[in-house]
């Protein structure tokens, strides 16, 4: 473990940021060292262009674009980043009214005012591109622009929550002259105004970023330049960290890769940074089927699955068991699963089975994707297969796709029970609950549930003060509880793994656990 009075030139730091932060060996200080910090992740970007992401693109989004909103290191709400300001102007978080930075240039050159704002923002909702994010912007009605710096949106119903998606990497603001009204640009370039500028990019294999010497911002950027390499798999990616071929992973390390850096860390001259994260992974019942339409089928399997044995047997411990929707550390986080069912329980879950009438083994067919969710997801569902055959009251099918045609076939409702994960687009409990209910949701799987969203979430999003909202969210959670059509199954962490020469990895995350490159940097002395 991480020693906080003695730090020394071999330092494995296996702790939580608050605790790594204490050492002076990982404290912020500028180099000399003008060579590109090179990072490397299993998680490529889909698109350039922040009008057709919804996903993990954002991570280079967030480094060479700007928002009008962002996270100051160690905050957990937004503050000021393009926007000088913004606030609420009325008591119904009906306007919300940005001013815009003075003076602020796309790397191009070019001039950054509230008319580039709107355009970026009618942009999106004009495209609406399938797997875009024109559904973060459900709530808004239209922008308005008032001379060159002040920016006043317009929402349709009180959303308390919008500070929150201005701050997300999709609301990235774009050239107008570069990035075409109703196409998505496809020239593989980038006009942003963040921190960094992307002097090339190769599909899938690289980015490098450098300086942006036109930024202004909140950032303090602590290194001249970073290459992004992207690979497939975890084992690759720790390999060419031990080659000293990268100096950092981030996103996608393997639950054994981190074990084998947790007992070999200090040999290797590599720091493991462990931070509480905000990911989780979940199960999805299709009300249509025919078995997982039957409630008593979906508490049957709530009561069977074991998540604790899923945490230790299958990721060593790497996650934590989960028992809501909404993860430890967010507002509104409780237990509900657990206070409901309990222990795992095979007699309990025969009772439920046979007070429906079903006396005989359930067939049930469980898919998972093979790409996305990492090396351990094909071993979580033998485990989830193992449970509940083991109890007698299942019969248990696997099925995988790659994750293209696995978004296809859940979306045409083919899956009867199948498994997502989920990072947040802002941390607040409303985006663990509104994504994944009423008609239209990110899953595909209908699920009306008026109570949540016709009551529930619209009264939390009246509320600026987001600690009032536990209430809310209590009974919205207990809700999923009874309707068990999602069945939360773990929490993950974060790990950043770095050679020792590397500072700044426990400050690099921001609340949505999306890498801020402009932490990094190399030590100069010990």
């Amino acid at each position: 473990m991480f020693n906080r009075n003695r730090c020394r030139r071999r330092l494995a730091a296996i702790a939580s940021l608050s605790l790594v932060a204490g050492c002076s060996a990982l404290s912020s200080g500028s180099s000399d060292d003008r060579r590109p910090i090179v990072v490397g992740t299993t998680s490529a970007p889909t698109t350039l262009d922040p009008a057709a992401s919804w996903d993990n693109s954002w991570e280079l989004f967030r480094n060479v674009y700007q928002t009008l909103l962002n996270y100051p290191n160690g905050a957990t709400e937004p503050g000021p980043d393009a926007a000088e300001q913004c606030r609420f102007t009325d008591a119904t978080t009906l306007a919300y009214r940005c001013a815009v930075r003075e003076g602020l240039t796309f790397s191009n050159g070019h001039k950054l005012d509230a008319r580039a704002v709107k355009y970026s923002f009618d942009r999106i909702k004009r495209m609406n591109v399938p797997g875009g994010p024109a559904g973060l912007l459900g709530s808004l009605d239209r922008v308005e622009v008032k001379g060159d710096r002040e920016v006043v949106f317009h929402l349709d119903k009180p959303d308390a929550t919008f500070p929150f998606v201005l701050a997300t990497p999709a609301m990235s603001i774009v050239d107008p002259a570069d990035y075409p009204a109703t196409q998505v640009r496809r020239d593989g370039k980038v006009t942003g105004s963040g921190p960094y500028t992307l002097e090339s990019y190769r599909d899938g294999k690289e980015a490098r970023l450098s300086g942006n010497t036109r930024y202004k911002g909140y950032a303090h950027r602590r290194n001249d330049a970073v290459t992004i390499r992207y690979f497939q798999d975890s084992s690759a990616m720790v390999q060419a960290l031990r080659g000293r071929k990268i100096d950092v992973t981030y996103r996608g390390l393997g639950a054994s890769d981190v074990v084998a850096l947790q007992e070999h860390s200090s040999d290797e001259d590599i720091q493991l940074v462990e931070n509480s994260g905000i990911e989780i992974s979940y199960l999805v019942f299709n009300p249509k089927d025919p078995w997982t339409g039957k409630a008593a089928v979906r508490k049957a399997v709530a009561q069977v699955v074991d998540r604790a044995a899923i945490a230790h047997n299958v990721y060593r411990d790497t996650v934590d068991p989960l028992y809501s929707m909404i993860p430890a550390g967010l507002t509104g986080h409780t237990t509900a699963f657990f206070d409901d069912f309990g222990e795992p329980s095979t007699a309990k879950a025969r009772k439920i089975l046979s007070r429906a009438g079903i006396n005989r083994p359930v067939p049930l067919t469980l898919w998972y994707t093979t790409d996305r969710y990492g090396s351990e997801t094909a071993p979580e569902f033998k485990e989830l297969k193992r449970q509940l055959e083991d109890s007698g009251l299942f019969r248990v099918t696997l099925e995988s796709r790659p994750w293209k045609s696995y978004v296809e076939g859940y979306q045409k409702g083919e899956y009867p029970v199948f498994g997502r994960g989920w990072f947040p687009d802002f941390p607040d409990p409303d985006n663990y609950i509104a994504p994944f209910v009423g008609e239209q949701n990110a899953l595909g799987t209908p699920y009306p549930q008026p109570r949540i969203t016709g009551v529930l979430l619209p009264s939390s999003r009246r509320e600026s003060d987001r600690a009032k909202v536990v209430d809310a969210f209590e009974k919205a959670q207990q809700i999923l509880v009874d309707d068990t059509r999602l069945l939360p199954l773990w929490q993950g962490k974060q790990f950043v793994a770095a050679s020792e020469d590397i500072s700044g990895g426990e400050r690099a995350l921001d609340p949505s656990t999306i890498m801020m490159m402009w932490e990094l940097h190399r030590k100069t002395s010990w």
